[in-house]
């Protein structure tokens, strides 16, 4: 006790060490090949005006040798500031820095991939949508706030934007995953980076008090849109049919130029198109999960009866100026919804009521907000139609119909997205029975 106490009393005597020698004992270090030693000595110096930029050199080269790079484009940039004209410095820099963009963009993929593992890629972008369309609408008005709240909530879209570009990932990397014909993978997958581009751009246009961040996410909503539709499944397939057919009853100002009327049918044709396919999915897998409840083959005889007995009648309601009942169509939609398994677990239908009525209120109040700005759009679009140059009609009867591309190309990336998914479901289905067969360990057994 009494050596210890010695030896602290002798050591709060010693004089500090100086920059100087601080210097020479990381370069002694550093000269024996002890890196760890030499980092640790150095790093200290990183503030000192004598010995900065001569320390922040060698800790920028240890750490590029590490493969450390934040750590040594800090130093290298260190070591710049210091010398800004000196060309060593200027090489040291940006060796440092020209990897990083790439590396930090795979460690963010890696990032949203890991938070997104055991998500529905077509739930995690029916979410997307719904904010998207949130921030259409506080796009259209956050600048008119004096200035120090406009910038906060610039920055705060901003953000909320750049987390809206991640959506798009898992849907990706589940392309490329299950998808063998990589030529169509290779399309549907630049049609999602295009649309990640416009979504991040969008994001920067929002911090800098851009007006055109309102048509980028205008865009990107018709890309989401799009996109859920061809993966949406059944059950939430009839949720946003409900929403979109209950606007277009109650006349509610169309959305980003879509008509709720088609966006129902729409959905009604991605609920007949999938529910085959998922009401044998459901069969099998409530054979090996008793907390599902049965869908017997006359409730799945009746929801295909009456899906069908719906996209007519929606039909009628989209290409007739006076309707008919759009009311009998939501009262098909709900009686499809009544007779679709419930998860056990999910609050029952009640609850699912309460949370349509919910989705009914957000998109009233959010159409209400954005009305102004359509109009706005609708005026300046009637007015380029008014200046149209003669001679443009009869070019445009000449160019193939856009709308039939159109269609052809969703029928494609479709069909794509649906082997990918059928291809995870397949993996999963594998994985789930091989968890069923494996032993159970020795401190589970039933002995």
């Amino acid at each position: 006790m009494i050596l210890a106490l010695a030896a602290f009393l002798l050591a709060a005597t010693e004089p500090a060490m100086t920059d100087g020698e601080v210097w020479n004992e990381g370069v002694s270090f550093y000269r024996d090949g002890d890196v760890t030693n030499a980092l640790k000595t150095l790093r200290p110096l990183l503030l000192s005006k004598t010995h900065g930029a001569r320390a922040a050199e060698v800790i920028a080269k240890l750490e590029y040798e590490k493969g450390n790079l934040e750590e040594a484009a800090n130093a290298a940039q260190i070591a710049l500031r210091a010398a800004p004209e000196d060309a060593k410095a200027n090489r040291n820099f940006t060796r440092a820095t020209d990897r990083l963009p790439a590396i930090r963009e795979e460690e963010h993929l890696k990032s949203v991939l890991k938070a997104a593992e055991g998500k529905d890629p077509g739930s995690l972008l029916l979410a997307a949508t719904k904010d998207c369309r949130a921030l259409m609408s506080e796009s259209g008005v956050y600048r008119t706030n004096r200035a120090e709240k406009a910038v906060a909530l610039a920055d705060a879209l901003s953000k909320r934007a750049e987390r809206l570009s991640d959506s798009w990932i898992p849907v990706r990397e589940l392309i490329a995953q299950s998808v063998t014909n990589e030529e169509q993978a290779a399309t549907i997958s630049a049609q999602i980076d295009a649309a990640r581009k416009k979504t991040k751009d969008a994001a920067t246009k929002l911090s800098d008090f851009d007006a055109e961040a309102y048509p980028l996410l205008s865009d990107v909503e018709h890309d989401f849109t799009r996109f859920v539709k061809l993966t949406v499944m059944p059950p939430a397939a009839m949720d946003e049919d409900l929403v979109a057919q209950s606007n277009a009853w109650m006349d509610v100002e169309q959305f980003n130029g879509r008509s709720w009327q088609q966006d129902a049918l729409d959905y009604t044709r991605a609920f007949r198109a999938k529910f085959p396919a998922w009401a044998r999915a459901y069969e099998q897998q409530a054979q090996s999960d008793t907390n599902k409840p049965p869908f017997t083959a006359e409730d799945q005889a009746k929801i295909s009866a009456l899906a069908t007995e719906l996209e007519k009648l929606q039909m009628e309601c989209v290409e007739k100026s006076l309707p008919p009942s759009q009311e009998e169509a939501v009262r098909i939609i709900n009686e499809i919804r009544e007779l679709l398994p419930k998860d056990q677990n999910g609050g029952g239908q009640q609850q699912q009521k309460n949370d349509q009525q919910q989705k009914n209120d957000q998109n009233q109040q959010q159409n209400q907000q954005n009305q102004d700005q359509q109009q706005n759009q609708d005026q300046q679009q009637q007015n380029q139609d008014q200046q149209q140059p003669e001679g443009e009609d009869d070019k445009a009867k000449e160019e193939p119909d856009e709308g039939d591309q159109q269609d052809a190309e969703d029928q494609e990336v479709e069909a794509v997205l649906k082997k990918a998914q059928e291809r995870s479901d397949e993996h999963e289905a594998e994985k789930k029975a091989r968890m069923r067969k494996a032993p159970l360990p020795p401190n589970e057994r039933d002995w």
